[in-house]
């Protein structure tokens, strides 16, 4: 380390100090650290398909986990500078005024966020290096058995030579600085009306009634696996709909990078070792595998992941009917099934995986309407927003992506096979009586 090195960590979808590879090299690396992160104005702007980037509860949750990754990194004496600006106008500032030598940041790869980087680049010094590694895999793109241009586009023939020969890298672990690193931080976290949002209480229904941030996501880490040993019957329940307990939750916090995926794999390992180990535990390493394929499928192929032919190039009649897509917003189809999923999202911003399949395969396949408008409602309001995740899933059931199968959901035998009784569109369909 050198004396009078100085780093800034930029935090963006990795909002926790634990497994964080940005933040231990720059505490390595430096003799001074300081953070920043920014809420980009651009993020709750509308965009041309008329939806937010980012609706209520999306936003709400990030202000809940930026505002932990504040406590935690004062904790280690870092100081969290907090902005609602675009980050190439006030990063430059912060650069100049710290004498910074050397930016930390998470590798990010798809269109804002390269313009993001390419754009603050040219207002800094070339004195001042930027350093980013790839901290939001399972599976880090070094040690895949592929080219990234190689990797199929279906997911089994991934799955299985990964697991064949891809080991997952150990965590990170970091340490604090000492008292005199921390610097005065006057900067104020925004509040939901400083983001153009009303606050609001979370609708009692909800199957995610939880909070932003890594404690949290520890916390749900600790129950899930250690109190309930939920995990245990994971693959049993994965595909209900109603209650906390019946999936993971986890991707809400790995979506905003609260929680690593290589830290859930290795507590995992550790029930497997000291619990048991059987399909459940293993079926959530397969869906975190999953995961790691959407990155992949939008590493490789680029922007190609938001044109409406999607990475296939497929050609179909895809229409624009905005009285059909109002009823599917608002829970209001031929389908009751659709319309409770639907209702859910309107009223929490969670949907289950189930859900999301049948809802996205009716838009797309039932109504024909341009999947990426379906796309574009997702990423205003899911918590859990993911750029990977949800485009690559949005292609998947358009039969766009990587679905060999191209498949049509039977929207009323998904219903009877999963909300038999009726229980979950009871909930949710309620609301109509009255």
């Amino acid at each position: 380390m050198q004396e009078k090195q100085k780093g800034l960590v930029w935090f963006r979808n990795d909002l926790r100090v634990q497994d964080n590879e940005s933040l231990t090299n720059a505490i390595q690396e430096n003799k001074t650290v300081i953070a920043v992160y920014c809420f980009d104005p651009r993020h709750f702007e509308k965009t041309s398909f008329g939806f937010k980037k980012t609706e209520k509860f999306r936003a709400k949750f990030l202000i809940e986990s930026v505002s932990t990754l504040k406590q935690n990194l004062e904790k280690m004496n870092i100081s969290l500078l907090v902005y609602h600006q675009k980050p190439e106008d006030v990063i430059p500032e912060i650069v100049a005024k710290n004498e910074i030598d050397y930016i930390y940041f998470q590798k990010e790869w798809t269109r804002e966020e390269m313009d993001d980087l390419e754009n603050l680049k040219s207002k800094v010094p070339d004195s001042t290096k930027f350093k980013s590694t790839y901290n939001q895999f399972l599976f880090h793109p070094e040690d895949i058995p592929f080219e990234i241009q190689s990797i199929p586009n279906v997911f089994t023939q991934y799955r299985i030579q990964c697991e064949k020969s891809t080991t997952v890298r150990p965590e990170f672990s970091v340490q604090s600085l000492s008292e005199e690193n921390c610097i005065q931080n006057e900067t104020v976290i925004p509040t939901m009306e400083t983001l153009g949002f009303t606050d609001f209480e979370i609708d009692s229904r909800t199957a995610f009634p939880f909070r932003g941030g890594e404690n949290e996501a520890m916390n749900r880490l600790e129950n899930y696996f250690w109190k309930s040993k939920k995990l245990s019957v994971y693959k049993l329940t994965r595909n209900g709909l109603l209650g906390t307990d019946f999936s993971s939750k986890f991707s809400p916090w790995l979506a905003n990078g609260s929680i690593s995926a290589k830290t859930i794999y290795w507590e995992i390992i550790k029930y497997e070792k000291e619990i048991e180990k059987n399909d459940s535990t293993y079926w959530l390493i397969f869906e975190l595998i999953w995961r790691d394929y959407f990155k992949y499928v939008s590493l490789k192929n680029g922007n190609s992941i938001f044109k409406i032919g999607g990475i296939l190039d497929k050609k179909y009649d895809w229409i624009t009917n905005q009285s059909a897509i109002n009823h599917w917003i608002n829970g209001t189809t031929e389908e009751p099934f659709v319309n409770a999923n639907m209702i859910e999202l309107q009223q929490t911003g969670w949907m289950s995986n189930r859900g999301r399949q049948n809802v996205g395969s009716y838009f797309a396949k039932n109504l024909l309407l341009d999947w990426r408008i379906g796309a574009a409602y997702f990423e205003a309001m899911l918590l859990d927003y993911d750029v990977h995740s949800n485009y690559g899933n949005w292609m998947y059931v358009s039969g766009v992506g990587n679905d060999p199968r191209d498949r049509k959901f039977n929207i009323s035998l998904q219903a009877k096979n999963y909300d038999g009784e009726s229980k979950f569109q009871n909930l949710w369909l309620q609301q109509k009586l009255f």
